[in-house]
């Protein structure tokens, strides 16, 4: 799946009874700026109403035609090779065909119009939902050109962002159960191997081959994807006392501008969806008493492929094991709820529904303030706020230390100048209220977690 040299492609969607117009429309506009991310200009969308996405061909017969206006191919599904079937194997394909192919009830809801004049040709076909490896033969056999899902436009994004090893196994292993049933047999790739003890009886194809290739290389990540979990499983175990904030949220809602913000560090921001595949994390800065790290992790997105939700569970497992989540959506979005409702279900699936977690109402700059008031009336409990205001940022950093102490103790601790070394781990991790000094040692009054406060203590009863 490398990086096409093509710059145009037409979209193609299914309206099912389920789905309704506003929500094609959102989808094929997230569509749309996926594929974006991926290079391309959109050029024009097809769209129709059915009954079902399984079809043989996706598409009807006329809306095939016209998907090869686009394209330039001959809007017909052609078979590449004629192969001999058994009679029973053809009434049965026959009796399919007529249940599977539908008068062409359709509603084009383009929002993309054509030129007056020869259309723009496009060089991809981009659908928006899942292909099976037949739906992907035939739709491309009739417009002429490459065809892409859903799921592999987000494998294809995925695969150029991975940054980090774990990243790149991660989507390795997505990419390869994607390809798997989606092999195809190439020129003589009928022939079989040689095979049996004195060359006699039938080897493997090479298509045989191939998917064995794909499962033996699958397993070998996998263990190697392991071992990388087992290293960042121990890096979380260090921490486990440590007070933990995870960003999560839909992918470009602006989790990695409040990173930015709210830590100083040079972390990567970019109006493109999954910028940021990676975990990051960093302390608050300035620096807080205890220290509050903040992770920022992977984006979320309707449709998200299973594959990549079990491939980045290691990564996701961050906002399962912190302390506080930090729900972060794009308020000037008018489909942040749905997204909201997509994040919350992707975290289900990684087991983090019991994490304390707070709204963040982002980009706030962006709203009316009409629309403002009614976001704050119907969600009271939100932080609503601006990465560009310095005084919407304090007001999230009160926000979260003031949730932290909620749960601490004040109390006063004797700690003679023989103990020293205790001090700089006292400073380090509990916030100072009060300290006096006199000729045997130093009386200080701390607010902790109830955790720290018993580990200073065994080390002081010493």
């Amino acid at each position: 799946m490398s990086k096409p040299s093509q710059s145009n492609a037409v979209l193609v969607a299914i309206r099912t009874p389920r789905v309704t117009a506003e929500e094609l429309d959102s989808s094929l506009q997230e569509l749309t700026r996926l594929v974006k991310t991926l290079g391309y200009q959109v050029v024009g969308r097809v769209t129709q109403k059915r009954s079902s996405d399984r079809y043989a061909a996706v598409l009807g017969q006329g809306k095939l035609a016209e998907l090869a206006q686009w394209t330039g191919g001959s809007g017909k599904i052609e078979s590449a090779f004629a192969r001999p079937k058994h009679k029973g194997a053809s009434k049965f394909e026959a009796e399919d065909s007529d249940v599977t192919e539908e008068s062409d009830d359709d509603e084009s809801d383009d929002t993309i119009e054509p030129s007056p004049g020869p259309r723009e040709q496009a060089q991809i076909v981009i659908v928006d939902c899942d292909l099976s490896p037949s739906q992907l033969k035939n739709l491309e056999r009739a417009a002429g050109v490459p065809v892409l899902d859903r799921t592999g436009v987000i494998i294809e994004i995925f695969s150029r962002h991975a940054r980090t090893r774990a990243a790149r196994l991660q989507v390795e292993i997505a990419r390869l159960n994607y390809l798997a049933p989606r092999l195809r047999e190439t020129g003589g790739g009928s022939e079989r191997q040689g095979g049996g003890v004195g060359g006699k009886g039938a080897g493997e194809t090479s298509l045989e081959l191939d998917k064995r290739r794909i499962r033996d290389r699958t397993k070998e990540l996998r263990e190697e994807l392991a071992a990388i979990g087992d290293e960042h499983q121990t890096r979380r175990a260090r921490r486990e006392h440590e007070l933990t904030v995870a960003l999560v949220g839909y992918t470009n809602a602006g989790k990695s501008s409040l990173m930015r913000a709210m830590t100083g560090s040079e972390v990567l921001v970019a109006d493109k969806l999954f910028a940021t595949l990676d975990t990051t994390i960093r302390p608050l800065y300035p620096e807080t008493c205890p220290k509050v790290l903040l992770s920022d992790t992977v984006g979320f997105i309707k449709k998200l492929p299973h594959d990549l939700v079990a491939s980045f569970k290691s990564t996701l497992d961050e906002a399962a094991s912190a302390s506080l989540l930090l729900f972060v959506v794009d308020a000037s979005d008018p489909s942040f709820r749905s997204q909201l409702d997509v994040t919350r279900k992707v975290l289900a699936e990684v087991g983090a529904t019991e994490v304390p977690s707070l709204l963040v109402l982002n980009k706030r700059d962006r709203l009316a303030p009409e629309e403002l008031a009614a976001l704050k009336a119907e969600y009271p409990d939100a932080i609503v706020l601006s990465t560009r205001n310095k005084d919407d940022l304090q007001a999230l950093r009160e926000r979260i230390m003031g949730y932290f102490e909620s749960d601490m103790l004040d109390e006063e601790l004797r700690i003679p100048f023989t103990a020293q070394g205790v001090v700089a781990e006292i400073r380090a991790k509990m916030r100072i209220l009060s300290e006096e000094y006199d000729a045997e040692g130093l009386t200080i009054r701390v607010r902790s977690t109830p955790e720290n406060l018993t580990a200073i203590k065994k080390k002081l009863a010493r």
